[in-house]
């Protein structure tokens, strides 16, 4: 039986989410956007069906559906759902408000599913990634990127240097990811969870404060 984390991060709302949004927001952000939807999305066949989990302000999702995939996000934040809606004003993006421990569509309804910077505060994380595994089509993958626990003070402040937000807000992001950073996993403690979800394993790779799975269906 699956152990609950016992710390719930309460969900981003209000203004919170929208300072939130303005951050992720930055034109070095966007590029950075850009290039990872290109980048995790290579070998996936015209208009497949994408579900990012926690799109947040839903920058990312726009760079999905601009390369011509079929792209739902689901948030547990409604003011995040409202962000995203008005971002991806014009595009066929259908954003919806939910907890992906009890996701809200039909098992093998995703070709490929991507969850950034949030896996780390799911209260059940191998009921989520279940849940992952129920939804995407056999064969179809699923990429989650978040923090590592084992970053560093330097590799946080090389980051947060890179998003170009400004020395207020920098000092508060540093702060904010270096709180964060004691939630997230280490490449083992990933590698356990796979191992007891139905995925059975997963692929890990650390980059700077990033840490990146890889599972299959």
């Amino acid at each position: 039986m699956e152990t609950t984390r016992k710390h719930k991060v309460p969900e981003m709302e209000g203004l919170q989410a929208r300072w939130y949004a303005k951050n992720r927001g930055t034109e070095p952000q966007l590029a950075r956007y850009r290039r990872l939807a290109a980048e995790v999305t290579a070998g996936l066949a015209d208009g497949a069906e994408i579900l990012e989990v926690a799109p947040g302000p839903g920058f990312f999702a726009v760079e999905l559906a601009k390369r011509g995939f079929r792209v739902t996000g689901l948030d547990i934040s409604h003011t995040m759902v409202e962000i995203a809606r008005e971002n991806a004003a014009g595009l066929e993006i259908d954003f919806r408000q939910g907890d992906i421990t009890h996701a809200p569509f039909a098992a093998e309804s995703f070709d490929f599913l991507i969850c950034q910077a949030a896996f780390k505060n799911f209260r059940q994380p191998v009921t989520a990634l279940n849940e992952m595994h129920r939804v995407l089509r056999p064969g179809g993958f699923a990429v989650i990127q978040d923090l590592n626990h084992e970053a560093t003070s330097a590799d946080i402040g090389r980051e947060v240097a890179g998003m170009n937000v400004g020395a207020v807000s920098g000092f508060t992001v540093r702060q904010t990811l270096a709180w964060l950073r004691r939630r997230a996993f280490t490449r083992e403690q990933f590698e356990a969870l796979a191992a007891e979800s139905a995925f059975g394993a997963c692929s890990v790779t650390t980059d700077g404060i990033g840490l990146e799975v890889r599972l299959t269906r």
